[in-house]
């Protein structure tokens, strides 16, 4: 049983869903502000609660897919899935779901605690934010009106992943906020999107006949590579135009970054001369770790 959650946690997705967490305080370090000693358990905080956020949304991922009969191709049940495939019942995943979205909470909240103390007003407003999070990763596929099914989950994961995870970890950290910060969170949330874009290539026709309505669903196929290569374009059209505008920062061996962009070039050849979307399998990997190794680099270049 205890494996049954664990592959259901789907612990290869950390790695992205930390990129956030890593290039906001990257960002925090940047600024020379933040003593040691505020900065470790307020990063440690914010990678903590991220990880359970994306636990969270992979439990009600299985649970909703399930539910919502995604997870049902050509007549039969997945067998990757923990809910459809019978070895976690629905209830228990539901009280799963209870207790990560309650263990996201408190380690949010203590993180929250620790870096504005008594300023209420404060508090309240990143606790908002916080369960904005947690609905937004349980209602993606869960829920009787999921928005993942509906065309939203990109623009849900350039917001939590990209603006509000990025530019959020280093606000929170810092006490502050720098309006460029705005560019690496474009970078880090355009490339997640790359990530669920890469998905919705590869499962649009299973997808179309569940009627889950991803943006590759109602734009096609062909338009969904087009789109694919605008995302990825355009993460590395902002990280270089921050590096412009931020050129005083500790941004450090920037001729290394073109070994990923090496990687995304191949990577987008690779998409437009694949027709059998199956094939795209083996890219989802390429592209999530890539986007990991991009935030590590910058978090080493500010933190080291």
């Amino acid at each position: 049983m205890v494996r049954d959650y664990i592959q259901a946690a789907r612990l290869r997705t950390l790695p992205l869903a930390s990129a956030c967490v890593l290039t906001g305080g990257a960002l925090a370090g940047a600024t020379g502000n933040v003593g040691f000693v505020r900065f470790i358990p307020l990063f440690a905080g914010c990678l903590v609660t991220v990880f359970l956020l994306q636990v969270l949304a992979n439990f009600a991922n299985d649970l909703g897919d399930f539910e919502n009969g995604a997870d049902r191709v050509e007549g039969s049940e997945r067998a990757d899935r923990a809910v459809a495939s019978g070895r976690i019942t629905a209830a228990q995943m539901k009280r799963a779901v209870l207790v990560t979205a309650g263990l996201a909470f408190a380690t949010g909240v203590a993180t929250v605690l620790q870096a504005v103390g008594d300023a209420w007003m404060e508090f309240l407003k990143w606790v908002g934010a916080g369960l904005a999070s947690i609905a937004a990763a349980y209602t993606y596929t869960a829920s009787k009106r999921p928005y993942g099914y509906s065309g939203l989950g990109d623009i849900s994961v350039l917001v939590f992943f990209g603006f509000a995870g990025v530019a959020g970890t280093a606000a929170l950290i810092t006490g502050d906020f720098e309006p460029l910060w705005l560019l690496p969170s474009a970078t880090i949330g355009l490339l997640s999107v790359g990530v669920l874009n890469l998905n919705n290539l590869r499962d649009h026709l299973s997808d179309a006949a569940t009627g889950k309505q991803t943006l590759v669903v109602r734009m096609g196929f062909r338009q969904g590579k087009v789109y694919h290569a605008a995302l990825l374009i355009g993460a590395w059209v902002a990280l270089l135009a921050f590096w412009q505008l931020d050129a005083a920062g500790p941004w450090r061996g920037q001729l290394w970054y073109g070994l990923f962009g090496l990687v995304h070039a191949r990577h987008l050849a690779f998409v437009f001369r694949t027709e059998d979307p199956a094939e795209l399998d083996g890219e989802l990997k390429k592209i999530a770790l890539s986007t990991f190794a991009i935030s590590l680099f910058l978090f080493l270049s500010a933190t080291a």
